[in-house]
């Protein structure tokens, strides 16, 4: 079981696959590490030696920030945003898109499922 940064990858998948179970790699990076380790990408995880996988940790560790240290530092990044005020802060604030995209429609990941706004009822006339 090759364990890389706190996470088990999938030992059935192939190393350039299984990198992508990292919080902060993706295929691009995946293929970077690789070759700068001189792993073959269509090793299966299982099938790694133990100084590959001390490679491949060493690698990622040095050069790169991914899972826990990744998501703190997005965190911060938007904390510091809302404490600032500025535009992007206050969209994170409420809950809206950040990035421009329209609200009237489409927005549902975003804002939540919708809230059903009922119309109000006039009351029967009658003596008043």
């Amino acid at each position: 079981m090759a364990r890389i940064a706190g996470v088990d990858l999938p030992r059935d998948k192939r190393i350039e696959i299984g990198l992508r179970y990292l919080f902060g790699i993706g295929p691009t990076t995946a293929r970077q590490i690789l070759k700068k380790t001189g792993v073959n990408p269509d090793t299966r995880v299982a099938a790694l030696s133990e100084e590959e996988v001390a490679k491949l940790r060493g690698v990622i560790e040095s050069e790169y920030k991914v899972e826990g240290a990744l998501r703190a530092e997005i965190s911060q990044n938007i904390k510091r945003l809302v404490d600032i005020g500025s535009y992007r802060g206050l969209r994170h604030r409420r809950g809206l898109p950040v990035r421009g995209q329209r609200t009237k429609t489409n927005a549902r990941t975003r804002k939540g499922p919708r809230k059903t706004v009922g119309g109000m009822k006039k009351p029967p006339p009658g003596p008043t």
